[in-house]
Formats: C-alpha cells, sequence, structure tokens
C-alpha cells in the first residue's frame, strides 16, 4: 500500500474533519501517501484530487462540515461514470478509497470496488441510520445542537404557555428525535418507527394542563414530518396556541462534540490499518465501545431496529 485517497460524500457532518484528519495522519505515520478529493464522487470523476501532508489537517478537529467538500453525483451512479473514477484513481496511482458518508455513499464505495479499487467507508452522517453501528459520526454533535434548541424554545414556551412542535432532521430514523426528547424532556416524541394518534396526543396536551402543566414540548422526527399542520391541529382542537419549529439545516453545522472527534479519530484510524491488511470492500463502525469491520453487503443489507425499550422509558418519565 503506498498510496490512498479520501472522500467525503452524501451530507456533511460534524466530525467529518477529524475523520479525514486521522486518516492522513495515520497513513503518513506509515509511510503511505494521502490524496484529497475534493467535492465527493464528482470531484473524483472530475479530477479534483490534491496531495495532502500533516499540515493540510492541522487545525481542523475543531472544526464542523468537510475540508475536503462534498456534492452529489449522478454520473457515478452509471456505470461510466464509475469507470472513470476507477481510472482517474489508477491514472494518480492511487491503491485504495476511504469514504467518509451514508449509506449511499457506502453504496458508491461498493460499486467502484468491483473495478478493483479497495474501498473502506466510515459512517459520516447525523442520522445514524446505518443499522451496522451503534453510533454514525455527527449523530452526538447533531443531538447537542438539537437539545440546545429545544431548551431555548422551553423557555419562550413556559413564558407564553404554549406548545412548541419541533420538527427534528435524521430522514427515516428517528433516534435524533427520540434522544434529543429523552435528554430534553420533551412531553411527546413522534418518530416513523412508531404509530401515533393526534386525537390521543392533544387529549395528553390538555390532560398536563388540567394538572397544572403550563407548557407542552413536542418533537416530530424528520420522517413524519408536518410540524407545521400538525401544530395547527393541536391549536385548533385543544385551544392552546401552539408554534412550530423546523430546525433544518442547522442540525448539521457546528463544532464536533468530544464524543464524535473520538469516534471519528479512531473509526479514520481503523480505516488505514484495514487497507494495510489488504481488506477491501469494508466499513468499519462502533459496538459496545469496540472498533469493528464487517462487509459492506452484510453491512448495506442489515435492517435497522428501533430501540423500543428506549422509547418505552420516555413514554414513562416524560410525561
Amino acid at each position: 500500500m503506498k498510496k490512498i485517497a479520501v472522500l467525503t460524500s452524501g451530507g456533511d457532518a460534524p466530525g467529518m474533519n477529524a475523520a479525514i484528519r486521522a486518516v492522513v495522519r495515520m497513513a503518513l505515520y506509515h509511510g503511505i501517501e494521502v490524496m484529497g478529493v475534493e467535492r465527493g464522487y464528482s470531484g473524483l470523476i472530475n479530477g479534483e484530487l490534491f496531495k495532502m501532508d500533516r499540515s493540510s489537517v492541522s487545525d481542523i478537529i475543531q472544526r464542523g462540515g468537510t475540508i475536503l467538500r462534498t456534492a452529489r453525483c449522478e454520473e457515478f451512479k452509471t456505470e461510466e461514470g464509475r469507470q472513470k473514477a476507477a481510472n482517474i484513481l489508477k491514472a494518480y496511482g492511487i491503491d485504495a478509497l476511504v469514504v467518509c458518508g451514508g449509506d449511499g455513499s457506502f453504496m458508491g464505495a461498493k460499486l467502484v470496488s468491483k473495478l478493483g479499487v479497495k474501498t473502506v467507508g466510515l459512517p459520516g452522517t447525523i442520522d445514524n441510520d446505518l443499522a451496522y453501528t451503534d453510533y454514525t459520526i455527527g449523530f452526538d454533535t447533531a443531538l447537542n445542537t438539537v437539545l440546545d434548541a429545544i431548551n431555548k424554545l422551553r423557555d419562550t414556551s413556559t413564558s407564553h404557555e404554549r406548545v412548541s412542535v419541533v420538527e427534528i432532521m435524521g430522514r427515516n430514523c428517528g433516534d435524533l428525535a427520540l434522544y434529543a426528547g429523552i435528554a430534553g424532556g420533551a412531553e411527546s416524541i413522534i418518530v416513523p418507527e412508531k404509530d401515533f394518534c393526534k386525537e390521543d396526543l392533544c387529549r395528553t396536551i390538555l390532560e398536563g394542563k388540567a394538572s397544572g402543566k403550563n407548557h407542552n414540548l413536542v418533537l416530530v422526527a424528520e420522517g413524519v414530518g408536518g410540524a407545521g399542520e400538525l401544530a395547527k391541529y393541536i391549536e385548533n382542537v385543544t385551544g392552546i396556541e401552539t408554534r412550530a419549529t423546523i430546525l433544518g439545516h442547522i442540525q448539521r453545522g457546528g463544532s464536533p462534540t468530544a464524543a464524535d472527534r473520538v469516534l471519528a479519530s479512531r473509526l479514520g484510524a481503523r480505516a488505514v490499518e484495514l487497507l494495510m491488511e489488504g481488506k477491501t470492500a469494508r466499513v468499519v463502525g462502533i459496538r459496545e465501545n469496540k472498533i469493528i469491520d464487517m462487509d459492506i453487503d452484510e453491512a448495506l443489507a442489515m435492517e435497522r431496529t428501533f430501540d423500543n425499550d428506549l422509547f418505552d422509558v420516555a413514554l414513562a418519565i416524560n410525561k
């Protein structure tokens, strides 16, 4: 293994820079040259590569986003586009590629590996929706960003004695809403994995008001959506002033937490070790605080399970 490349793909996530830093410095430590690929698979196809050294990743571990930037790439979805990417890597003398992103990025790494390119994937997404790993890079930071926002919303919700409906990102995974709901003491948590009844929600809000509760915080996962419509419904049924807030892409930004920086560093270093061991088409993750790796096909095929026990805890302690 003489030269590797690293790219970030899909949505940005806090901690991606820490992962890039770990990949670069671990590779250099072992005498392996590193090339950075700008703008994900799009930049790979267009030959946007540059040589990286230790100074290339200095002073980035605390920064959100990704210094390599990221972009969607329709061309890479074609066989011709992927072959072009493989040819670019070959032209630069690159032996392997490290990809940091979500399931779509992993699918790209899987397909390019079939063209003779050694690949390893790092789970970089705030959604925490990759079944093979307990946590993804960026999830903890996004969680704390959401928590800070709902803490502030609770202040004004309490002052005005109103209901606050907050829409949380996460695509079709309810983890971000669930964890934020427990940490923030939300009275109601609505996620794609669980059915909910609007009438029951309104009844709970009215019962809370009758018992002296002067505010309500309702978290709605992005996969359910409709925070604005739900807020209008609650206000019409209960007569309580209700406001909707969609946090949006603020959840993706910000300096990564210590947990995300350490996780990204551990995963990035392990990715380089796997390539040095001659392994390919692998993904790296964490389970029970131990770094693991597995076949990318197996990882993508795994069915994600929702933590029903944690949801039950939320129901018991947050009302």
